[in-house]
């Protein structure tokens, strides 16, 4: 990154400024000569599959889940996961996606899950052998995740899942999905969240999206999907206050990843601002460019002590941030 100095703030301890300076020269030379572009469709795919196993076999991903299972430590640490999304952010777009689908996926499971499924998923989601991806969103249910239609009941040993959901990231790549379904059975505001392997009979992907940044993302549909009795994470019933637990933990990293694209774009700035020349200078001489540079890194400072605030905020035991 750019600007460092920020790690001199009270919000990071010592193994922070280490993860980040190490991230950041790993990421300086990984994405060095980058030129793929912005692939899309299967060369899309190809790249985040690649993508997924450089930063499991450098052991990066291993921020993503928790040990003894593939993780650096007992609890996702919030502020190491900004710290890599905003030095990811500022290289390469698509990276800082296919981090953070690794980490939000296998979220629920890395919070909520049963030793079992933790022992099942994540040693893969940390070697990058195995792509995850979080599935609550639906065409009539994404602001309102309440109005979720996707149905799941028991049935003997299994549930059995019908609807769909739409907007999922990796839908297509994915290994398995993190699935949240009503659960009539518990009471009408129930739910339930399921995991799902991609080779689940039932399960299909109808379609894909194209979007503006080109990421994997589309539409899953379930019929008659039935997944063991196992699968489950926490208390069948509770699967909303799982949804929106791992997206508490989550929601700050979102804004790391901004911070980063805001760095990125200070430096392509002043890059230009001292090269072109006007007026027998250059841009960056000129007091109308200074006060803009100047606006763009001050909002900046203040953006990332909004964010590593809110990190160390949740590492420190916040109920909600």
């Amino acid at each position: 990154m750019p600007d460092s100095t920020f790690l001199r703030w009270p919000f990071f301890d010592d193994r922070h400024r280490e993860l980040a300076a190490s991230f950041s020269s790993w990421a300086s030379s990984a994405f060095a000569t980058d030129t793929d572009g912005e692939p899309r469709g299967p060369e899309l795919d190809a790249k985040c599959k690649r993508l997924v196993k450089h930063l499991g076999a450098d052991g990066w991903l291993a921020q993503a889940v928790t040990s003894p299972y593939g993780g650096t430590s007992d609890r996702l640490s919030v502020r190491s996961l900004c710290l890599m999304r905003e030095t990811l952010a500022f290289h390469s777009g698509l990276a800082d996606f296919v981090f953070a689908l690794q980490a939000l996926g296998a979220g629920p499971i890395t919070l909520f899950g049963s030793d079992e499924l933790k022992r099942h998923y994540l040693p893969g989601v940390s070697r990058g052998d195995s792509i995850a991806a979080f599935a609550l969103s639906e065409a009539d249910a994404g602001s309102d995740v309440g109005a979720m239609q996707t149905v799941a009941r028991r049935d003997g040993n299994s549930y059995v899942i019908d609807g769909g959901k739409t907007w999922i990231s990796n839908a297509g790549i994915a290994d398995f999905y993190v699935v949240f379904c009503r659960f009539p059975e518990a009471g009408d505001r129930s739910y339930v969240a399921l995991v799902v392997d991609a080779s689940s009979p039932g399960l299909s992907v109808p379609a894909r999206a194209e979007i503006t940044a080109p990421h994997p993302i589309g539409t899953i549909a379930f019929r008659n999907c039935r997944v063991p009795a196992t699968s489950v994470i926490g208390i069948p019933g509770k699967g909303m206050s799982i949804a929106l637990g791992t997206l508490d933990v989550f929601r700050s990293t979102v804004a790391a990843a901004a911070l980063g694209f805001a760095r990125r774009a200070l430096a392509e700035s002043l890059a230009y601002a001292s090269s072109r020349r006007v007026s027998g200078g250059v841009l960056a001489d000129t007091q109308l460019a200074q006060a803009k540079l100047a606006r763009m890194a001050t909002d900046i400072d203040a953006s990332a002590l909004l964010v590593y605030r809110a990190a160390w905020t949740s590492d420190t035991g916040a109920p909600r941030v």
